[in-house]
Order: C-alpha cells, then structure tokens, then sequence
C-alpha cells in the first residue's frame, strides 16, 4: 500500500465548479458541521502525506476539525475498520474501494489521493536476473502485495503493454517490505514496489527497473483515494464538505514536490537523501469521476470486475463532474 494552508474557499469552487457547503460568502460557519472529530484512516505515508501535513500544521483545527489518524496496514484493514465503524473516512487504493463498490458496499469517495506518474510504481528486478525483457517469460512470478489490488493491475496492464500475455503471470504475495527477500531467493522473477521501497531496493541491492507502469492504460493513473460509508455521507455532509476542501487545499500545496520531500523523513521515515530522490507522483485537489472512471474500466477489461463500475455514482453530488 502507498507526503497545507487554507486557501479561499472561492479558489476551491473555481476548480470544483459547483457551489460550497458554507454558502456564496465562502468563509466556514462551523456551527452546521455535524460533528467536529473524525477518524480517518491513513496508509502509504507519499500518498498520504498532504492529509498528514495539513493535520500537522493546523490547517483542519482551523476549519473547526479535529482528526484522529489510524494507521492502517493495507486497503483491506482500512475497509475492514469502515465497515465497523471504527474510522468515517477511510485511505485506500482505488481498487479496492472499486472491488467493494461492485460487491455491494456503499461507499462515497471524499478526495483522490495520489496519482501515478513516471517511475511511482515499477517492475524491479536484482543484478544478474536473466528477467530482462517484460515478454521474455511465459509464466513469470511477479510479487505483489495483493493478488486483487493495484500492483496486480498495473502488473497485468504492463505485460500487455509489452506484448506479453497477461493471464499467465504467477503472483507471489509478499508486503512491500518482504519483496527483497523474494527476490533474492528465487521465490520472484520480479517485484511490483512503490515508492520508497523501488528507491531503497535501488539504493540497497543495486536493484533495477524492469519496466515503468507510467504507461499504456496505466499512464498517470489514479492510483489512491479516501471514502466514507454512504450512510456516514448522508448523515454528515456538512463535516464532509469541509475535510474535502481543507484536503484540496492540503493537495494543492502538494503539488510543490518541495513541500512533500521536505516532510517526508518525518511521515514516511525515510532519510534526507531517500526523500530527495524518490518518484512521486500528482495529489489531485479534487475529485474527478472521469479520470476515477479509468481504474473501474480497466478493471472490467481485465476481468477483476464482472460489470462495468459507474464511478460518478460514488461521488457527491457536488462534486459529479
């Protein structure tokens, strides 16, 4: 699984296009938000990291918001604990939020977290691998957090890309940080990681890119996003609307890489020198149900889902492009 001040709230409604929760003035009346604290889980600390920064530096306490951060381990932990009610917004990849959407759940997106760009999710192999061309093996054994989620998506995307036949690949199951393991042993030809993990391996054990997934389908793709139940929506859409903006706010920030890598050592525990050259990729400042559109429809195409996903139907009214 996968680094803010406020800025008025008529910038917001220029890129969203709609109107705001707080009325045509566009300053908070924080006595219509139904609740002022909300646990919302976090995963991938680069994915993260403007959600992070923006509850560090105040920037939701200034909207009238207290969050409480819980760390999730993977997408499916963090849907777990929606379900239960033990956080109301959840991180998690597109994917699974898509998985659990098509299987009945009723969820509403909040934001998009992260999106991918060149060298954020990458094939990576050990010195010495004879895996050296992606459509040189038949069957090959790539490893993956999840045989369900994002890195298998962009595993079978890239195979295609490169003329390979994307059914036959052999997953192999590891977390992010077991994938060296894998590798060295034998027990993977090669290793879907993201950032920092591609970058540590690099650094480390001299590790290669065998191929970019910044390509074909899977070219600046939506990779991660943050929902609550659609019940939880429904009763707080005023608390809803204002986490949206002070997280768009948060994204816009983000988009100086600067911001991020500065904070990097401190969410994601890296040191300066991983911070300064690890990939990252975009933080949309929001939501956007044609380009979420992208990860359902390949998910149908590859099979992972039996019908076609709307996505805007998971969006909020206001925010529906």
């Amino acid at each position: 699984m996968r680094g803010v001040a406020i800025m008025v709230v008529a910038a917001l409604l220029l890129v969203t296009g709609c109107s705001g929760p707080f009325g045509s003035g566009g300053s908070p009346d924080q006595s219509r938000l139904e609740r002022t604290d909300l646990r919302v889980g976090v995963g991938n600390p680069i994915d993260t990291a403007p959600l992070r920064i923006a509850v560090a530096d105040g920037s939701f306490t200034r909207m009238g918001l207290h969050l409480e951060l819980v760390e999730e381990q993977n997408s499916q932990n963090a849907l777990d604990d929606l379900a239960a009610g033990r956080v109301d917004v959840a991180f998690a990849t597109d994917v699974a939020f898509f998985t659990a959407a098509a299987a009945g759940t009723a969820l509403q997106l909040q934001g998009e977290a992260y999106t991918s760009a060149p060298y954020t999710d990458v094939l990576v192999t050990l010195p010495g691998s004879g895996y050296t061309d992606l459509s040189s093996k038949k069957s090959p054994r790539i490893a993956v957090d999840s045989a369900t989620d994002f890195g298998a998506l962009a595993t079978r995307s890239m195979i295609a890309t490169a003329g390979g036949d994307p059914t036959k690949v052999k997953f192999v199951t590891r977390t992010f940080d077991q994938m060296p393991a894998a590798l060295q042993s034998g027990a993977a030809d090669a290793a879907l990681m993201i950032e920092p993990y591609s970058t540590k391996a690099q650094q480390e054990l001299g590790a290669r890119v065998l191929a970019d997934s910044s390509r074909g389908a899977t070219m600046d793709f939506p990779v991660s996003s943050y929902a609550s139940t659609g019940l939880f929506a429904q009763a707080n859409a005023h608390t809803l609307a204002a986490f949206r903006q002070v997280l768009g706010d948060a994204q816009q920030r983000a988009s100086d890489q600067s911001v991020v890598r500065a904070a990097l050592p401190r969410v994601a525990g890296v040191d300066d020198t991983t911070a300064a050259l690890v990939a990252l990729g975009v933080y949309p400042t929001s939501l956007n149900g044609v380009r979420l559109q992208r990860v359902a429809d390949l998910m149908h195409d590859t099979g992972m889902l039996s019908q076609r996903l709307d996505v805007p139907s998971l969006l909020p009214k206001a925010d529906t492009p």
